[in-house]
């Protein structure tokens, strides 16, 4: 008997962009399951605060954590951005391929239960996007996410937050430092946070310049705390561009 998948991907016939066969799969479309399969969690070092990917396992806190007091406690997150991962993303984010959002926030949903335990969460806070973009995208890819979370753990999801104020350069285009003053004061928090532990969530980070941003703005309105879950990383040189596209 022929599966659900197999009869949509018969009516609707669709080529895995990672290997061109047919999909075989409806939860995962357009990717086949043997590529959807090879998403894997990163299992090496990484800097206990930022998450930045280390290069080896007797590594510590890393220098830029050192020298800069972070607003956040830890960043943790699934995945190196990086092959299947990096391409989902992106048909997630930007191609309107919205039913990747489940399987996705599974994957985000498993690194946080690893890492951390809910009952340390108050609620759940997804990074903004200004009106602007959210019109043109249709959707903010980082509240389909959270919602994720929200739903299959039961900690309340406020959307309303945190507000981006202002449209600014995309960040791929910049540097690390560029990043940071690129997004100063570009967001403010609406909702009400006092005292409460924060879990804020992103689709990837990579210089970490619009979490640190975003949890500043929550602190300051009065969070007790702020956790960063991503669904990737992507290791970055601080002092080189980096040429993908992770805000909008």
């Amino acid at each position: 008997m022929l599966t659900l998948g197999a009869v949509i991907n018969i009516l609707f016939p669709s080529a895995c962009p990672v290997c061109k066969n047919d999909s075989d799969g409806f939860l995962h479309a357009p990717f086949c399951a043997s590529c959807w399969a090879k998403i894997e969690p990163y299992k090496g070092p990484a800097c206990p605060v930022c998450g930045e990917p280390a290069v080896s396992g007797h590594a510590s806190v890393c220098g830029h954590c050192i020298k800069n007091k972070q607003p956040f406690t830890k960043v943790f997150f699934y995945g190196i951005y990086d092959g299947v991962l990096k391409e989902a993303i992106h048909r997630f984010k930007f191609c309107g391929t919205r039913r990747l959002g489940n399987p996705l926030g599974a994957f985000l949903l498993q690194a946080v239960l690893e890492r951390t335990t809910m009952q340390n969460i108050d609620c759940i806070v997804p990074v903004p996007m200004h009106k602007t973009g959210l019109i043109e995208r249709g959707f903010n890819q980082t509240a389909a996410l959270a919602a994720v979370i929200s739903e299959k753990t039961g900690t309340p999801l406020l959307n309303n937050a945190l507000v981006k104020n202002r449209i600014t350069r995309p960040q791929y285009e910049l540097d690390r430092d560029e990043r940071q003053k690129n997004l100063k004061g570009a967001f403010s928090s609406s909702g009400t946070i006092n005292g409460l532990r924060v879990l804020l969530v992103d689709d990837v980070v990579t210089t970490g310049a619009t979490v640190r941003e975003c949890a500043k703005t929550l602190r300051k309105k009065g969070a007790a705390d702020v956790c960063i879950a991503a669904l990737a990383r992507s290791s970055v040189n601080a002092s080189g561009p980096v040429l993908i596209r992770t805000d909008f």
